[in-house]
């Protein structure tokens, strides 16, 4: 699926549209001023610096070894799934219930069969979310927290506006 030229865009706050903004308020251009407000990020994480926490990481695997437990039924379906649910299938109808209990709790077979490339959501789901969204789910590295010393780069990013326009 393509993702439009929009959710590329990435833009989080009114420094990236300059002073465009402050023009559509002062010419009284409200459709100019919903669209750029529109295209910002609904993220708070986005605007806001956060720290980062350190935390004990406690896995799914590592309390199946401590407490010697069997792996678990898949949740969602792989290209392998398929095979076992014909082969379950095969056995119902070869010899019945009793069978076909047994081939699933030697091999369970998995619990819902999704869609591949959107993130584990339903399609319905995946289409409804908005660019910024998107953007997020297929970051592969966690990004980078803002900056401590965002002030002084509002301030000087104002001085820049303010050199330009008297250029």
């Amino acid at each position: 699926m393509q993702i439009h030229t929009l959710d590329k865009a990435a833009i989080i706050n009114e420094l990236q549209f300059g002073n465009g903004i402050n023009r559509a308020v002062h010419a009284g251009r409200r459709a100019d001023f919903a669209l750029i407000l529109s295209m910002f990020s609904d993220d708070v994480r986005d605007n806001t610096p956060v720290e980062k926490i350190d935390e004990v990481e406690i896995t799914d695997d590592l309390l199946r070894k401590r407490f010697e437990l069997s792996e678990p039924q898949q949740l969602r379906s792989d290209s392998d799934s398929y095979a076992t649910s014909a082969v379950q299938s095969d056995a119902f109808h070869k010899a019945g219930l009793p069978s076909a209990k047994l081939n699933h709790y030697l091999k369970p077979e998995v619990l819902a069969y999704l869609p591949e490339e959107t993130f584990d959501l339903p399609e319905e789901v995946y289409h409804n979310l908005s660019g910024h969204q998107r953007r997020s789910l297929a970051e592969k590295q966690p990004r980078n927290l803002m900056p401590a010393d965002l002030y002084n780069q509002l301030v000087v990013a104002q001085r820049n506006f303010q050199i330009q326009a008297q250029v």
